[in-house]
């Protein structure tokens, strides 16, 4: 592990759709993406929408099976932007580096009826 690398959390490579708004900005529209990674504590994806290092964004999304254990969940959480990977390119995707600072899973409807 490089010096600069400081995740401690293994990373999933999986696309889930999401949707994010950032929280500094009351008049922000909720916008979309999709993750390229997640982990337990964070998560990476790609957008053209400009978001600096610091800012708190709030991330909706469908956690997988795969990830979530028995049935798959919807999950909101507040994350804090902590890396960008600027794209040069015109019209390119920025890549978002977020730090998850708390979440709420919300059980499926199957879930909640299951006895």
């Amino acid at each position: 592990m490089s010096s600069s690398e400081r995740r401690i959390d293994t990373r999933v490579k999986i696309c889930v759709p999401l949707r994010f708004r950032a929280l500094n900005n009351p008049g922000a529209t909720e916008q979309t993406a999709e993750s390229e990674n997640i982990s337990q504590r964070g998560m990476y994806f790609l957008t053209d929408v400009p978001l600096q290092v610091g800012t708190p964004v709030e991330v909706s999304l469908r956690m997988p099976q795969e990830l979530a254990g028995k049935l798959a969940s919807d999950v909101k959480c507040v994350a804090r932007v902590v890396h960008v990977k600027p794209s040069f390119a015109p019209g390119g995707m920025s890549g978002i580096g977020l730090h998850i600072e708390r979440y709420e899973a919300k059980a499926s409807a199957r879930e909640r009826w299951a006895s």
